[in-house]
């Protein structure tokens, strides 16, 4: 059976977290923001990259601000419904068919 971090929806919510990392690092004042909640000092973004739990906070921070995630989608062209939809994936169970 294969697992749940294989599948391409799974790949694809990882891939719209690395994005919204890459914005937010030409973002200081958000990017600054955000680590300050997480607690995730700036050398240790690079090891935190592969924590499921870094990466559903990225894309969490952008759902609790909808100016922020409206901004990220208007500058890279990634939807808003991409990060709605990684947001359900990497911040809880996943296994649905609907994803």
């Amino acid at each position: 059976m294969k697992s749940q971090k294989d599948t391409p929806a799974v790949a694809d919510a990882q891939a719209t977290a690395a994005a919204i990392l890459g914005w937010l690092a030409g973002e200081p004042e958000l990017l600054s923001r955000f680590l300050a909640l997480t607690g995730v000092a700036p050398g240790e973004v690079r090891n935190a990259v592969g924590d499921p739990g870094f990466l559903a906070g990225l894309v969490g921070f952008l759902m609790d601000h909808e100016p922020t995630l409206l901004a990220f989608s208007a500058a890279t062209g990634v939807p808003p419904e991409a990060v709605v939809q990684a947001h359900a994936i990497l911040s809880g169970p996943y296994g649905s068919e609907d994803f």
